[in-house]
């Protein structure tokens, strides 16, 4: 194995081809991406947020081959912890991840900049100082201590890494290159390289892959405001991702692959599948919100659940479709939209509530729309397909 001691190693650090088409296909994604946050009311956004939030979890532990069922990370978020010990920390990771996210996106924000070797040990930090020593000790007995670069030489399946005294050097170039704002047409190009290269230097003794995953998760936030993912993309092709990451460690292919020391050729392929990644996620999503889909699931959804639950009717259908719309509605108003008899009304409201297809605040609270897990195969099919399934 080859010892990395001098950034110039691991050039280039973009691709210097393709980046025309590149550009154009991170413009399609940005607009494609625009309209995702006004079609629907903001507070069903900011719901729809939250579950994406918590799919981002279960993805990133999911890669890393240490994922619990979406129903138990749903029970986390309400302090309710399985009495099974090793089910228990999954869950205490899977947290950490989304309040760790949720943290990140606050810095961002403000105005941070994720591409920054000091926003990634943020991220690292942001993660595991949210776990015990104990859930942050690995298999081998090693402490991961929280946005500390690492202190000792490693390997990582072929790969080897730079020499831990020269992290740092490597960062500072990283940061060179990707640290400053860029065009908006730049984006996913300088997302993608960093994502690889910042993986390639692997400077924390572990845990990079998650903390590389929640810089890139912001990164890509001016895109996608939390309403697509990356890390479900990723998942969902794993053996694809470590396959794409790995060959894009390689080293210059020939006198036509570039002038650095790693292949620009396969630099470029690995962007290329990152951005069909992306491109693959935000289309996905404009067919989850779109208006008469969502009105066609929303009354699938209530045509099958009043097959099986009487306090469930028909009559739903229109007022949920409204929330979803409208956002935030007083209950007399959407008892009114149902068209029954204010009793009748009020039970189907109740149950709707119980059932979590809708939720408020309070008794004389305003309801909101939902995405409740066991309906998400009907609401947003394909989204997050595990959590429908049985722990």
């Amino acid at each position: 194995m080859e010892h990395y001691t001098d950034p110039h190693q691991f050039e280039p650090l973009l691709p210097q081809r393709r980046l025309e088409e590149f550009r154009a296909r991170t413009r399609g994604v940005v607009e494609r991406s625009v309209g995702l946050s006004g079609s629907a009311h903001p507070a069903t956004i900011a719901t729809l947020r939250e579950l994406v939030r918590e799919m981002n979890s279960y993805y990133s532990n999911r890669i890393e081959g240490q994922s619990t069922h979406p129903l138990n990370i749903e029970r986390a978020l309400r302090q309710d912890f399985s009495d099974k010990p090793e089910v228990a920390k999954l869950q205490r990771l899977a947290l950490a991840h989304i309040e760790a996210e949720r943290e990140l996106e606050q810095r961002v924000a403000a105005g941070s900049l994720a591409l920054t070797s000091e926003f990634l040990r943020q991220a690292h930090a942001a993660l595991y100082h949210r776990l015990s020593p104990a859930d942050r000790t690995t298999d081998e007995g090693r402490l991961i201590e929280p946005g500390a670069w690492r202190q000792e030489q490693v390997a990582v399946g072929r790969h080897e890494p730079p020499l831990w005294s020269a992290v740092p050097a490597f960062l500072r170039r990283l940061d060179d290159v990707y640290g400053a704002p860029g065009a908006l047409d730049d984006t996913l190009i300088r997302v993608s390289s960093a994502h690889h290269r910042t993986a390639w230097v692997h400077p924390f003794l572990d845990g990079n892959g998650r903390a590389v995953r929640l810089q890139t998760h912001c990164a890509l936030w001016s895109l996608n405001s939390g309403l697509w993912s990356m890390s479900r993309g990723l998942a969902r092709n794993r053996d694809k991702y470590y396959l794409m990451l790995d060959a894009a460690d390689n080293h210059r292919q020939g006198d036509l692959d570039g002038r650095g020391n790693l292949s620009e050729k396969l630099l470029g392929e690995w962007c290329d599948w990152f951005i069909a990644v992306a491109e693959d996620q935000v289309s996905f999503m404009r067919r989850m919100l779109n208006l008469d889909e969502m009105k066609a699931r929303i009354i699938a959804l209530v045509t099958f659940r009043s097959q099986f639950d009487k306090g469930i009717r028909a009559e739903a259908a229109l007022p949920l479709f409204h929330l979803f719309l409208a956002g935030p509605t007083p209950r007399g108003e959407f008892q009114q939209m149902t068209g029954l008899g204010e009793r009748t009304a009020r039970s189907l409201l109740s149950r709707l509530i119980e059932t979590g297809l809708v939720t408020s605040k309070g008794h004389t609270a305003p309801v909101q729309t939902a995405f409740p897990l066991d309906a998400l195969q009907f609401l947003l099919p394909e989204l997050y397909p595990e959590a429908s399934t049985s722990v």
